[in-house]
């Protein structure tokens, strides 16, 4: 494969991202730009990363969409799913990415924690516009990712 200088620098680069407020659909489109332009990119506090939406309906959409519960199965029968907020931001992420070589290879750059890891304590973090974070929303209801992973099961 070869590596222009720019992609090289670019490789170099760290960025990490403070998730607190921010929206998902909104953080995940960023970070999947900033993935596919060759930097690593490290998200801290995903448990604080707001949903757009009533609660109510955002916890049955996440039930019968993610974890496909069914009422006629059982637990031991059901697909077993990830149920924690860092895995929920990687797969919006995931989803924004494309679906071949170059979209593994960025996805594999990509970090995910809930709070802050004592190794990223010190560092600066990057603060999202507020175009992107749950100040735009005016009278909107919205969810945080702790909040809905609780409710599917997520215990921490």
């Amino acid at each position: 494969m070869r590596c222009s200088w720019l992609s090289q620098q670019a490789a170099r680069e760290e960025l990490i991202i403070d998730g607190s407020g921010a929206i998902l659909g909104r953080l995940a489109t960023y970070v999947a730009k900033q993935l596919l332009s060759g930097k690593r990119v490290t998200i801290v506090n995903a448990d604080k990363v707001a949903v757009s939406g009533d609660p109510v309906r955002l916890v049955y959409f996440y039930r019968r969409t993610i974890l496909g519960v069914k009422v006629h199965l059982s637990e031991k029968w059901r697909p077993k799913r990830a149920r924690s907020p860092q895995m929920l931001v990687r797969k919006a992420v995931r989803g924004m990415l494309p679906k071949n070589d170059k979209g593994k290879e960025a996805y594999s750059r990509l970090r995910v924690y809930v709070g802050v890891p004592k190794e990223l304590a010190g560092k600066n973090t990057t603060k999202l516009p507020s175009n992107m974070t749950v100040e735009k929303l005016t009278k909107s209801k919205y969810a945080t990712l702790a909040d809905i992973a609780r409710q599917l099961g997520w215990s921490r």
